[in-house]
């Protein structure tokens, strides 16, 4: 039988699990408060369940922890971005106990992040960060996690606006320093993310075939991609090949920063050269559309554009297969060249219909 006390003007409760006593704080003054929670430990243990005391003592660090040593072992290609989650949630719940994050601690969390001008897309991937913390902790032997709160995500706008036409990618281009100029000439032409083409080594590249492969498990959808070379393309890794060779440092990347070590921040060097070359605020990501867009319209069916972009579902696909005013208005022109070889074709037939005699 659990029974109760004060200690100061703070009622405690006490109770057993498998012969052995626990004490806990109800951090109240009330003894009805303490009588309730004492009923609530006494039936979780009659339930063969662990008492809430223990998930009490687990703190959010600790899972978030947890969850970046998944990522790391299972070598998953999105660590930064899982890492960028966690920090702006740190900044959030750094020291609370589990089962302080509540539904609706985390709806605070949203309107904090809200107020700071974070888009909702950035602020779910988060959201969705927290949810498999938490999922993780409860599948554990023991659990560190009794239940895992109900998360809302916000609404998102999925439809992609931003790309680069040709004259603004040279532009930007011309603007970056040089250890980039190849880097985003990859990105304009395959659409594959800034973090696949970071990570990618000297093992993933046949210069005598011109083939750079990417194996199942190094990309965010866990499948395998082949990009053959163009022209260019080839000039960019033989380039890069000859730098790695004279810069005497060894090392696995075929991208590489000033330093001649692996490529991993570009923001500042981005922003400044999307100034310089005076195309307004782009994001990296826009490479992926446009040259999801280019390929459609070069003529590359839908399939071997999708094999090449990464992309695994075409509903994704057909999210940055987008279309701006030059697609409209060649949409109009092939229409009106259409319409015209149809009325030039129903002239001619009608031409070449042979006269009726007068007695018909």
């Amino acid at each position: 039988m659990g029974s109760i006390y004060k200690r100061g003007n703070t009622y405690w409760i006490q109770y057993y699990r498998n012969g052995k006593p626990y004490r806990e704080s109800t951090r109240g003054t009330k003894e009805a408060d303490a009588k309730r929670l004492l009923k609530k430990r006494e039936g979780e243990i009659s339930e063969g369940k662990l008492p809430g005391i223990y998930f009490d003592r687990v703190r959010f660090d600790e899972l978030a922890e947890d969850f970046l040593t998944d990522y790391r072992i299972n070598e998953k290609p999105s660590l930064q971005r899982a890492g960028i989650s966690v920090k702006h949630l740190k900044g959030y719940f750094e020291g609370h106990r589990i089962t302080q994050i509540t539904t609706p601690k985390i709806q605070a969390y949203i309107e904090y992040r809200l107020k700071e001008g974070v888009a909702n897309a950035t602020i779910n991937r988060e959201l969705a960060a927290l949810k498999k913390m938490l999922n993780m902790g409860a599948r554990q032997t023991p659990p560190k996690v009794d239940r895992v709160p109900y998360i809302p995500m916000l609404k998102e706008n999925n439809t992609r606006k931003g790309f680069f036409e040709h004259g603004d990618y040279l532009a930007l281009k011309d603007a970056l320093p040089s250890y980039l100029k190849g880097f985003v000439t990859f990105a304009y032409k395959t659409g594959w993310r800034l973090s696949e083409i970071s990570n990618l080594t000297w093992s993933q590249v046949d210069l005598d075939q011109g083939i750079v492969r990417l194996e199942p498990g190094e990309a965010k959808n866990n499948e395998g991609r082949t990009v053959y070379l163009d022209e260019e393309l080839r000039e960019v890794f033989a380039y890069q090949w000859e730098a790695r060779k004279k810069s005497g440092k060894v090392t696995p990347y075929v991208f590489r920063n000033k330093m001649s070590n692996q490529i991993q921040d570009i923001r500042v060097a981005w922003d400044r050269a999307c100034r310089i070359a005076g195309i307004g605020k782009r994001l990296f990501h826009d490479f992926r559309r446009t040259a999801v867009r280019n390929m459609v319209r070069a003529g590359i069916s839908e399939k071997v554009a999708m094999m090449v972009s990464g992309h695994k579902t075409s509903a994704v696909f057909d999210r940055y297969n987008i279309e701006n005013d030059t697609d409209l208005k060649l949409a109009a022109q092939r229409q009106e060249e259409y319409l015209k070889a149809q009325n030039k074709h129903k002239t001619t037939t009608i031409h070449k219909m042979p006269a009726k005699k007068a007695n018909e």
